[in-house]
């Protein structure tokens, strides 16, 4: 169980109080479950993070009214404190604004990560800290070994269910005080755990969406939330230059994308560029997708970086990796040298670092000034 050190505590004194976020799902509800039995001091706690114009308050959803109440019922039934968070304008500014702006810059962005980093293991802190608690436990399938000078994340023993792409961002000084007690565990472990307690959570089905969309439906969303008046149209353009269809907007577009693009070619066509300063995307065929190199911004390094070293690199949460060179530049900044050139390198992506197990760290892709017709 990766939780912090035993010897920092001794025997006979009781452990540390820790906060758990329970978002009325299995895995955090075992995990509050694993941590009591460990002898902490265990309090949950359920963020309230939808807006009120929110449209995605479905009983399956992480930040619906429906997942309060399953935490509710499973802290009552391992009788631990439970309380609830109101999250919502914190929500609403750090990952919601966030996730809209990056498609409006041609981005596509990854709120799971900005909402790991600035509210569950951020804004959560200093409730936590009001509460009595040392240390914030969360449901990821992630390991966070706790050493005397710093705290190593690494990938969850499962591979089917590693978490620890959306955990990359976090801060030593975050990861120090974070706990992934399931780390160690499969899923049908954690399930076969939540139906000896007889939780009634123990049969839920996880969500594969985005907590705040609908139906995955990023761009209904999108309309909704930002409104017509906010889509930034223009034209799609081929390699050359030409003109060849108009489009509502840069924000409907993803780098690899196919469906929505004119007809009319002899092979198939793909979003291969967006440049959101004449709100162009362009388009070419699959190979033009491959990248032997990019770059990234905002970085973070759990062990410092300034010499290049080989990675292996995780450029969207389900690629499978691939080996690679980092070169460190100086504020936040990195190059990527791919070994084997890669499909889709998309911009306002996670591009997260590994050793074996280990993450050593990653920043967020950046776009390249290069695809854009000189003559749009």
């Amino acid at each position: 169980m990766n939780t912090p050190e035993a010897t920092t505590h001794s025997e006979s004194a009781p452990r540390p109080r820790v906060v758990i976020g329970m978002s009325g799902g299995v895995d955090s509800s075992v995990a509050a479950y694993l941590l009591k039995q460990q002898g902490y001091d265990v309090v949950g706690v359920t963020m309230k993070v939808w807006p009120q114009d929110c449209i995605s308050r479905a009983e399956d959803k992480c930040c619906g009214p429906q997942a309060i109440a399953d935490a509710r019922g499973v802290a009552h039934a391992l009788g631990i404190p439970h309380y609830v968070i109101d999250e919502g304008e914190n929500f609403e500014r750090l990952v919601i604004d966030y996730f809209t702006d990056e498609y409006k810059n041609g981005r596509t962005p990854n709120p799971c990560v900005m909402c790991n980093e600035k509210v569950k293991f951020g804004n959560l802190w200093g409730k936590a800290k009001a509460l009595g608690a040392e240390y914030i436990a969360t449901g990821h399938y992630a390991i966070i070994e706790h050493h005397a000078d710093r705290a190593v994340l690494r990938k969850g023993r499962d591979p089917r269910k590693d978490q620890s792409y959306f955990l990359f961002s976090l801060r030593q000084a975050q990861l120090q005080r974070a706990m992934c007690p399931l780390g160690e565990m499969s899923k049908p472990e954690i399930r076969a755990i939540a139906r000896q307690l007889g939780l009634k959570v123990a049969e839920k089905q996880d969500s594969q969406e985005i907590c705040f969309v609908p139906g995955n439906d990023y761009k209904a969303f999108l309309k909704s939330h930002m409104g017509a008046g906010e889509f930034h149209p223009g034209g799609i353009y081929d390699k050359s230059g030409k003109r060849v269809a108009e489009h509502d907007g840069i924000e409907m577009f993803t780098i690899g994308q196919r469906k929505g693009l004119p007809g009319g070619s002899p092979r198939p066509m793909y979003v291969v560029d967006i440049d959101p300063v004449t709100s162009s995307v362009i388009v070419g065929e699959a190979e033009d997708l491959m990248t032997e190199e990019f770059h990234m911004d905002h970085c973070t390094w759990h062990a410092g970086a300034t010499e290049p070293f080989e990675v292996n690199v995780k450029i969207r949460y389900a690629h499978p990796g691939a080996n690679a060179t980092v070169y460190p530049g100086e504020n936040g900044e990195a190059r990527v040298r791919l070994h084997t050139p890669t499909r889709a390198v998309t911009p306002g992506q996670a591009a997260v670092c590994y050793r074996g197990d280990e993450v050593l760290g990653g920043g967020w892709i950046v776009r390249q000034i290069a695809a854009v017709p000189a003559s749009v």
